[in-house]
């Protein structure tokens, strides 16, 4: 039978509301795996941009350069995407499994930042905001652009004035639900959508972050001087680190999470259950002689895939060494003393500040004796000249 002809002059469907399509698109988030969800306007006005100014000019960002080359892009959403009209907020949950201060210990151990520990995120979160923005830009018809962390984008902020957590005394998104352990991404979208309520600060008095501090890279609440911060010296300085640094890093090889770790709203976290973010064995305890005998190929091998993989092999020996020095086994040595002839100054240099640290002054002058005179490197030479004791705390 031949279908009935469509009636003449039917309304056409209703479009959706933006009630309607915000909770469209929060609900294929959280389908996603997505664990936090908000929606900001992405006229922010000036003042994110001149506080980044600010922060910039006081050098607080160390040689973080990229920093200022796209601070103008990164000052408001609309700078980096002109015809930008809201910001969706995306938050995935890596609580760890259990305390990652514990690990702080057990010195002949590195200690691996917690988000760090498993498969690269990035890759995990940018996989999922492509999905969303493909559902979005079918569903709705609309333009959207995705961002994780790589990006010029303060997603902090962002993720703070669409309501999914506050910006902590620490800097870092506080959540009610998750504590401190919310990795975080955006779609841009041209979509028209009326903003959350931004989130609520609810530190309080606490300054619970602030003291647990062991650099102390916090001059004020609310205020981060990269240049003193263990996660900035580990991961984004790209030489030698000042002597100061060097024993409150403890065992801590890559990132640091006791302001994170020690946050009053983590009592309401709970550990992930993302396969790509659980821990990888290997990653989450590893001997610090291990990880010192790395070759590059090894590095390569053990790293790959995870965030660890960019820092590169000598970088992390830098702080492996550093590690070592402040472990005070004298098991190690054999270990600190094979990295003296490393292609690699950072190396080097850390390889004679552990043994510093070590041995006692005869045992460490013997060592000079023979090695010193024949060294290229000039900051490697002054760690041989300083001697032991010269940076102990």
């Amino acid at each position: 039978m031949p279908s009935a002809p469509a009636a003449q002059g039917a309304p056409a469907p209703a479009a959706p509301t933006a009630a309607a399509i915000k909770a469209a698109i929060a609900a294929r988030a959280r389908a996603l795996g997505f664990d936090a969800v908000g929606f900001a306007d992405a006229d922010v006005g000036e003042g994110p941009g001149r506080a980044l100014a600010a922060w910039l000019a006081e050098g607080m960002a160390g040689d973080m350069d990229w920093m200022a080359r796209t601070a103008r892009r990164r000052a408001a959403p609309r700078a980096l995407w002109p015809v930008v009209e809201t910001v969706i907020a995306l938050g995935l949950n890596y609580g760890p499994p259990r305390d990652p201060l514990a690990l702080l210990e057990h010195r002949a151990r590195g200690n691996i930042s917690v988000y760090a520990r498993g498969r690269d995120y990035h890759k995990t979160v940018k996989t999922r905001l492509k999905a969303l923005a493909r559902f979005i830009a079918e569903t709705f018809g609309a333009e959207v652009k995705v961002f994780v962390d790589t990006a010029p984008v303060m997603e902090k902020p962002a993720a703070a004035r669409a309501g999914i957590g506050w910006r902590g005394k620490h800097t870092n998104l506080v959540s009610r639900d998750f504590g401190s352990w919310l990795l975080l991404g955006e779609v841009f979208t041209t979509l028209v959508l009326p903003p959350d309520p931004p989130g609520e600060d609810r530190c309080g008095r606490c300054r619970a972050c602030l003291d647990v501090c062991p650099t102390g890279a916090f001059p004020a609440p609310y205020r981060l001087d990269a240049r003193r911060c263990i996660a900035y010296l580990t991961i984004e300085h790209q030489g030698h680190i000042a002597p100061e640094f060097r024993a409150p890093i403890g065992n801590r090889v890559f990132g640091c999470d006791d302001c994170l770790a020690v946050c009053p709203w983590n009592k309401f976290a709970r550990a992930t259950r993302e396969a790509d973010l659980l821990p990888r064995a290997e990653l989450t305890a590893p001997r610090l002689a291990d990880l010192a005998a790395l070759d590059e190929a090894a590095f390569g091998r053990v790293f790959a895939g995870t965030p660890v993989r960019r820092l590169g092999r000598a970088r992390l020996l830098r702080n492996v060494l550093i590690a070592i020095g402040n472990a005070g086994e004298a098991g190690l040595v054999p270990t600190a003393r094979a990295r003296l002839a490393d292609p690699s100054p950072l190396v080097r240099a850390m390889a004679v500040w552990a043994l510093s640290r070590l041995l006692d002054a005869d045992a460490f002058a013997r060592l000079r004796a023979t090695y010193a005179a024949a060294e290229p490197d000039a900051a490697v030479r002054g760690e041989w000249e300083a001697g032991p004791g010269a940076f102990s705390l």
